[in-house]
């Protein structure tokens, strides 16, 4: 039986599941704790940005293994944290159960007008993300 202990997943949730959720994805497994279980999936999932995986590799991420899934495909009863990473308020999508912080980040591609402006935006994205993450997993560690 699954019980609210034995959860140590984390899923990172947006529309598309090919940009945000992605970088989170690729972020966050290279960062997380030992034991943490990793995850991302989209309400209407897309396809996995090339760029996505460009611009984690340049931080020494592998996210050649990672693709656009939907939630279905995640092990939510091992699901301890959710983080929406788009302007929706996407808790509505969700079952119950796991701890839902909301992390509302702009579309990425909204404002790109060229190729480097979008590696650029997602080269931003991803270190905003690294950020938060290390002060994530810090105030787990510290039991806050």
């Amino acid at each position: 039986m699954d019980t609210a202990h034995s959860r140590s997943g984390l899923l990172f949730i947006c529309i598309a599941n090919s940009i945000r959720s992605q970088i989170a994805e690729g972020v966050a497994r290279h960062i997380a704790p030992e034991g943490v279980e990793v995850y991302s999936a989209g309400v209407s999932p897309g396809r996995l940005s090339a760029h996505v995986v460009r611009v984690l590799s340049e931080s020494g991420i592998d996210a050649s293994e990672q693709y656009s899934k939907p939630l279905s495909a995640v092990p939510y009863g091992r699901i301890a944290t959710v983080i929406t990473l788009c302007p929706e308020d996407l808790r509505n999508s969700l079952p119950a159960g796991p701890e839902v912080l909301r992390w509302p980040i702009e579309d990425p591609t909204a404002s790109a007008r060229s190729e480097d402006e979008f590696l650029d935006s997602l080269r931003r994205l991803r270190d905003e993300l690294e950020g938060r993450l290390k002060s994530y997993f810090a105030q787990r560690r510290s039991g806050g």
